[in-house]
Formats: C-alpha cells, structure tokens, sequence
C-alpha cells in the first residue's frame, strides 16, 4: 500500500452535517428523476419499480462503501485517493482525472439546459446570455468560501426536496381518490396494459440501463466531508440518511405515476411529473416543473463545480496535477481549480452550441459509463483497504465509524452486479457505444499518466545526489 496518498487538505472547515445531508439528497434528485423517469417508464412498463429498486440498492452498497472510507480518511480528492492508497498511484489518477473530466462535460450539459429553458420564458434575451450570468454566478458563489456554497447548496436541495414530498403528498391523495372528483385507482393501471411487466425481464434489464446512472452525484458527499466539522461523524451521519430517503423518493415517485396512468400514456413518457399533476388539477404545472427543473440543473452545476474544484485540488497536492491547481484564496477556496473548472464550463457550453450532434454527444456519451467505472474502483478500493483501516484504527484504539455490511461478502456481490450491468451494457447497442467512449477516455487518461511518470523518472534520474 502506498502512503504517498496522506491527506494534505488544507481547506477551511466550514461545512456542517446539514449541508452534507442535504447536498447528497440534491446532488441525486436532479433532471435524472425529473426528466429521465418518463423514458424508464417507457422502456420497462411498470416494472421499471424494479429498475429502479435493483439501481437504488446498488448504489446503496456503493455509497456505504464509500462512507466507510470517507470517516476513516476525509480528503477533498475522496475515491481517487482511496483507489491511490489501495490499487497504487495509477488507480488515484486514472480515477481522479476521469471523475474530473466527465463532470466538467456535464457542467456543460446543465448549464445549456439551463439557458434552454429560461430563454423559453425570456425569447428576446439568447441563450449564451443566459448561460453566461449563471456561470459568472456560482464561479462567485464557489468563490465566497466554502460556507457560502453549502448554505446555497442546502437550500437548492431544500426546494428540491420539498417539491418531491409535495409530489408524493398529492400523488397518493389522487391513488386513494381523497382529492375532489377522485376516486380510489386500484391497479388497473399497474397490472393492467399488458401487465406490470409487458416487456418482460428484457425489458427490467433495459430499464436499468436507463436509470441506474440517475442516482450519480451522491458521492459529491464524501468529496465535501474533508471540508465539514468533525468529518469522521458528518459524513457517517449524512449517508445513513440520505441514501434510504434517495430510494424512497425514486421509487415513490414511479409507483404514484404508474399507479395513476396508463405506462404507455404519452404524457406520462413526455413529462411524467406534469401529468400527474395536471391530472390533480394543480394550476400551472408545467411551468412549476420547469422551475424546479431549473432550480435542479442549476444546483447539480454548482455542485459539480465545487466537485471539479476539490478534485484538481487533491490531485494536484498529490503531484498529479498542475502546482498552480493547489493555489487557495484567503477564504481557503482552491480559485484556480475553481476558475480551471469553470473555463472548461463555458469551453463544454460552446461545444454543445457549435457540435451538437458530433464531438459534445461523443464526450457526454461517455459519463454514464465513467460513472460504473468509479464505482467499480470504489468496490475494489474497499475490499482492500478494510482491512487496512481496522488495523490502523485499533494501533489508536479505535474503531471504524462505520463499516459496509456484511464485508466482505455484500463487497464482492457488488461486484458481481457491477459485472453483470457491464454484460447488459454489451449487449445493448447505444450502451455498447458509452463502454467504447469510457474506454477511449479511461485509455488518454492512462496513457497521461503513463507519460507523466516518465517525466518523473527522468527528472528524479537526472537530480544530483545528495552528498
């Protein structure tokens, strides 16, 4: 095991459990749930519920995993220094840069979303306009300091949250016909319309293609914890919550629209949210949902920047990265990760403008993939490291804050899942093509550090000897 990968984190702790809570609950609930549930709905019936439970108790293991390590080493650069102390330099790098990189072409994604649909309700002002004062926006929020970004982070989830428990209130008033002009819907429309699974198994294993990738962001978590107050507690705390309440939400949210329309409504494939509440005679819906779409991208961006940010940061400080990286304000912030990661915002923003169809689709083809590329290095990270940390814990006459279930059985079973959405992913022809873009990128990335090593070698060959 290498020990080059000792946290030297030096930011302010200004981060509170309640910010890590609810940036994990925000960082999950965004245009995944939002916007892509219709499309799962449409792939695998009403059985997309069991899409989406499989997906959720996935990424349930993942994040306990990711949890265990994150309260015994709190560091800014989270997994990619895990995969470093477990799999060796290499593994912290790949990992690190790929994280880096997909998010920065989701940043692009977001804020194009972004000015997509605010120039719909201002059509004389363009969309780079719009896209431009939100990027200038939150490169200052990230800016401000780190407590400046929770607090605002908080209380983008918060709407988003409450917009969930308030969906899932009047979604089950209209299921139980307690609304005016309701009545009880029974489960005609579960198992009616060719049944609760009228694609069959197919058609479940389709449906998690479409919606595991949904619940990303959730590790946003464990890279905030090297920043919180007592951070071992924090990020324990904050993922025993937050990743049961993410499954609820999910799962609640489909059961209630494939409870109260038919699975092959088009309203419920266009705008499955919007559909049930127009269905409630809830005024307005459509463009409620869009103000909550907007408050979802624009809170998923600034989180990606911070995330980008912390992620350069740690990389840097462990010499795989550019020096200046390292660079921090006199409110603690990284501004050059944050000013890097922005600039690439806007590069990915114009990307998406100019190469609509070519270069931009490749690269985003890729961050679904990436994805189950960092939770297989996480898996594999865990079940070399936990031993590791409970060594190191009871030398202090500790023990871990928290420890995966079941280890390490539920660890390697984990693994298998991994394998086997990989297999799905081969043989499904769109999917086939996110491995091929993943395996593109991850091979750059190896090929960087390849070169980077060199340089060290030659560097450390040429140094004159100490006398």
């Amino acid at each position: 095991m290498s020990s080059h990968t000792q946290s030297t984190d030096q930011l302010r702790a200004g981060l509170q459990t309640r910010h890590l809570t609810m940036m994990g609950l925000g960082s999950a609930i965004g245009a995944g749930l939002f916007l892509g549930s219709g499309a799962g709905i449409a792939t695998a019936g009403p059985a997309v519920l069991v899409s989406y439970a499989i997906a959720g108790l996935l990424v349930v293991m993942i994040m306990r995993m990711l949890a265990e390590m994150a309260s015994a080493i709190p560091a800014s650069g989270s997994f990619s220094v895990y995969a470093e102390k477990a799999l060796g330099r290499w593994a912290g790098f790949t990992l690190g840069w790929l994280y880096w990189f997909t998010l920065i072409m989701v940043l692009g994604a977001e804020i194009t979303g972004v000015a997509q649909i605010v120039t719909g309700w201002l059509p004389g002002v363009p969309q780079w306009v719009v896209a431009a004062v939100f990027v200038a926006l939150f490169a200052v929020v990230n800016l401000s300091g780190v407590r400046q970004f929770g607090e605002l982070e908080f209380w983008f989830a918060f709407i988003k949250v409450a917009a969930i428990v308030g969906f899932l209130i009047i979604g089950t008033l209209l299921v139980l016909g307690l609304l005016p002009g309701t009545d009880p819907v029974g489960t005609s429309n579960l198992l009616g319309h060719g049944g609760f699974a009228p694609e069959g198994i197919g058609g479940v294993a389709a449906g998690l293609l479409v919606v595991v990738f949904a619940f990303g962001g959730i590790e946003i978590v464990t890279i905030a914890a090297a920043e919180a107050r007592d951070p071992q507690r924090a990020v324990a705390r904050a993922t025993r919550t937050i990743v049961w309440r993410i499954l609820l939400f999910y799962v609640g949210s489909v059961a209630i629209m494939v409870l109260i329309l038919p699975w092959n409504a088009p309203a419920l494939q266009s705008g499955p949210f919007v559909a049930v509440l127009e269905l409630a005679g809830l005024q307005g819906a459509a463009t409620l949902m869009e103000v909550v779409v907007v408050i979802a991208l624009l809170s998923a961006f600034n989180a990606n920047v911070y995330g980008t940010s912390r992620m350069a940061y740690s990389l840097a400080g462990r010499g795989d990265g550019p020096a200046v990286l390292r660079r921090v304000s006199a409110r603690d912030v990284p501004w050059v990760s944050v000013l890097v990661s922005v600039f690439f915002a806007v590069v990915a923003v114009a990307l998406n403008w100019l190469l609509p169809d070519d270069l931009l689709g490749l690269l985003l083809n890729a961050v679904g993939s990436a994805l189950l590329v960092v939770w297989v290095l996480i898996a594999v990270a865990q079940l070399r490291l936990r031993p590791v940390l409970e060594r190191e814990a009871a030398e202090r006459g500790e023990q871990l804050t928290l420890r995966m279930w079941g280890f390490p059985w539920l660890t390697w079973a984990t693994l298998v899942a991994l394998a086997g959405l990989v297999a799905l992913m081969l043989a499904d022809d769109s999917a086939r093509g996110q491995l091929a873009s993943t395996a593109g990128l991850v091979l750059v990335i190896v090929l960087a550090y390849a070169a980077s090593a060199w340089v060290r070698r030659r560097r450390a060959a040429a140094a004159p000897v100490a006398g």
